[in-house]
């Protein structure tokens, strides 16, 4: 009895009527994202004992939705159904370019207009972008589409953050990252104690910070420690569309052309110039997949000035040529 006496004391001293979030499931969604995103949702009103938050979920055709795991969710209406809502939500997944949100998107300025706040898991800040609800807001995305939405939308400030909320425009990288920013969306709309409640329930320990990174840390992505190796490897990253040359690699770090290239082969076992060349065929890659950009220019992107050069180390590296990669991803416009 006292435990449920303490939930619903919890975020009662400034109550507020329940705040309806619709999510709008695109083809092929992130499931994990999504539940990330609306089971805090749940376990608010849970701890407050108060319906803090009500929801509906929309796709296409308002039957079912597939996310990309295969698994179909039953959702309550069509997207063209959507009515006024405090919050709206787009939730999608790894083929969002691939898609013809143009019913989404009629539909998500129609709800901003009035008065919607409008946010985004996982690649679902792409179909903001293609509303025109991110010009002039800051915004994020998963670190693998980044790229591919800066290419696309160049005007708009996609940062590399875990999330961002900027006054009403909320957006996160996808996966439980959703969780954190939802944590902070409970926090700010109803208090410490309820999104600490939730957190605790969730076994999530902590709400880490929106400035967070995305990825793993270089170090344990590669397995090395060798702060040397680490510097450069980091300078590749930062350098893939203008390259820079192995001695100003080496130079960087104070090293030799020699010591630079015996650096690589005893913690990575190839060169540093197979580590770069890798680093920009795969940025390649994701462009080709991600955007509708000349192959020219994506070779370009990619450091490449011969487009001789690029289809020959693309087709070694890959198996395939980057044409015949594009060929296989049609990317909506």
């Amino acid at each position: 009895m006292r435990r449920t006496q303490d939930r619903t004391e919890i975020g009662m001293d400034h109550p507020k009527p329940p705040q309806m979030i619709g999510f709008m499931l695109t083809e092929q969604f992130s499931m994990i994202a999504f539940t990330a995103a609306i089971e805090p949702l749940r376990l608010a009103n849970r701890v407050s004992g108060r319906t803090l938050y009500q929801w509906q979920l929309y796709s296409a055709d308002g039957m079912t939705a597939e996310a990309s795991n295969g698994v179909e969710v039953k959702v309550d209406r069509a997207f063209r159904d959507a009515k006024a809502m405090d919050a709206v939500v787009v939730c999608s997944g790894v083929e969002v370019q691939n898609t013809d949100h143009r019913a989404l998107v009629a539909v998500l300025r129609r709800l901003s207009k009035f008065g919607a706040a409008a946010g985004a898991v996982c690649t679902g800040a792409y179909v903001l972008a293609k509303a025109g609800l991110l010009d002039g807001y800051r915004s994020t995305i998963h670190w693998e589409n980044r790229p591919g939405m800066q290419a696309d939308f160049p005007d708009l400030e996609i940062g590399g953050d875990l999330f961002e909320i900027d006054r009403d425009r909320f957006t996160c990288a996808g996966g439980v990252a959703a969780a954190d920013m939802m944590l902070s969306l409970i926090k700010r709309d109803h208090g410490e104690q309820v999104s600490k409640a939730v957190t605790d329930q969730l076994i999530h320990h902590r709400i880490r910070e929106a400035s967070e990174r995305q990825r793993i840390d270089l170090r344990t992505r590669l397995g090395v420690a060798h702060p040397k190796l680490l510097r450069v490897v980091t300078l590749m990253e930062q350098t893939l569309d203008r390259p820079l040359t192995m001695s100003q690699f080496a130079a960087s770090v104070a090293l030799s052309n020699r010591q630079l290239e015996r650096l690589f082969w005893k913690h990575l076992g190839y060169p540093p110039s197979r580590h770069y060349l890798k680093l920009r065929l795969e940025h390649a890659c994701q462009l080709l997949r991600q955007t509708a950009m000349p192959i020219l220019e994506v070779g370009m992107a990619s450091g490449f000035n011969s487009a001789s050069y690029f289809s020959q180390s693309y087709t070694e590296y890959f198996g395939h040529s980057p044409s015949a990669e594009r060929r296989t991803t049609k990317v909506a416009v």
